[in-house]
């Protein structure tokens, strides 16, 4: 079965940031407008929606709902919801989101369930509430055909999880090629962690939030120069196209416009590798990308073992580098918000963290740094 998962379309539709009636109204969904983009990209050869409980406040099922299910044949898609059971108050609310969802989008059975953002002390939720156990009597049931979970923790979180959870039938990843190397996120080491229990990936995040397609010069230029007529962003896609054991990279799409650049995108080249000169290109525009000045932080976390305010260190450290990288401060800066846990300027200056880094980074500094630049 698993192996079957690895022959879905590589472009997959997120539907978490759909067109809008009304900007300042997230349920206000412009379902004729989304119905084109749904025609566009099934026509293009998609067949992936990943869809979830909360996203556009619950109306994101109802409008996939209005735009695919009822206009489609179920043998023409597949669709991926999610439950974010940390979020919920109890085990029942928990458990009642498959069904909540079921009926939002008018199905029998949902091709793909998520546990949602699994991870740190968002697991213990998920173990608490029975989520584990109840995703495997739901897929027995036929509510589900394929339960996985999405994390955004690293390697050794997800071997763990994936060693106690050997059933899984995917696993959604944030993968890109910004973040391919990255001490914290750890894409490339927790693809080989997935391919290790062989468990193959849903890819999510392949252009870092919309960073890889709006790059600095130094970057965009080497693409460009390369391949004049193609998207910045078909680079970043392919990249995840072209990896092993992948169900699927989804993009999360907001007007028909971005469905049919991708679809083209796909179309022409999603299937094929880089020829050995797009792979100079893409070579040099990474090393481009990070030819800037860093800190060197190799996410020990050795830092946080006395830390007496639970500092996330190496998360912060590693925004401060993604600043550095992509040239947009605002960017980094609404990471921060959910990556920090605790403000950097919650700093006493014990100095208990500088004298466990193994690399002597000036820790206090960069904290004080960070907190000018994002709080």
């Amino acid at each position: 079965m698993k192996e079957s998962l690895l022959n879905t379309p590589k472009l997959g539709f997120g539907c978490m940031r759909l067109p809008l009636l009304d900007e300042k109204d997230p349920t206000s969904i412009d379902i004729e407008h989304f119905k084109t983009m749904v025609d566009a990209f099934i026509e293009g050869g998609g067949t992936y929606f990943d869809t979830a409980f909360v996203y556009h406040n619950g109306t994101s099922e109802t409008a996939l709902r209005e735009a695919l299910v009822k206009r489609y044949p179920r043998d023409a898609y597949t669709v991926a919801t999610k439950c974010l059971a940390w979020a919920a108050p109890d085990a029942a609310t928990a458990q009642s989101n498959l069904q909540t969802s079921l009926d939002r989008l008018g199905l029998d059975y949902v091709d793909f369930y998520l546990l949602h953002n699994v991870g740190g002390p968002r697991t213990t939720k998920f173990d608490e509430y029975g989520m584990w156990d109840f995703v495997r009597e739901m897929k027995d049931q036929g509510k589900i055909r394929n339960v996985g979970f999405s994390i955004h923790d690293g390697a050794e979180t997800l071997d763990d999880i994936l060693t106690e959870h050997p059933d899984m039938d995917f696993v959604q990843l944030q993968v890109n090629y910004l973040d391919w190397e990255d001490p914290v996120v750890q894409s490339r080491r927790c693809m080989e962690v997935a391919q290790k229990h062989g468990v193959p990936v849903i890819v999510m995040e392949p252009a870092r939030g919309g960073r890889l397609i709006d790059l600095p010069a130094r970057v965009s230029d080497v693409f460009k120069k390369a391949a004049p007529d193609r998207s910045i962003a078909s680079w970043a896609y392919r990249f995840c196209y072209n990896l092993p054991n992948v169900i699927t990279v989804l993009s999360g799409m907001s007007s028909i416009e971005h469905v049919r650049e991708n679809v083209d995108d796909y179309r022409s080249f999603g299937s094929k590798p880089f020829s050995p000169e797009e792979q100079l290109a893409f070579d040099e525009a990474v090393t481009a990308l990070h030819a800037v000045d860093t800190i060197a932080c190799t996410n020990c976390r050795y830092c946080m073992k006395d830390c007496p305010q639970g500092i996330a260190i190496p998360n912060i450290l590693g925004l401060l580098n993604l600043e550095a990288y992509t040239e947009n401060r605002e960017f980094a800066k609404g990471q921060y918000a959910w990556q920090a846990k605790a403000p950097a300027s919650e700093c006493i200056e014990c100095g208990a963290c500088e004298d466990m880094c193994p690399q002597k980074i000036d820790i206090i500094n960069q904290l004080k740094r960070a907190a000018e630049h994002f709080e």
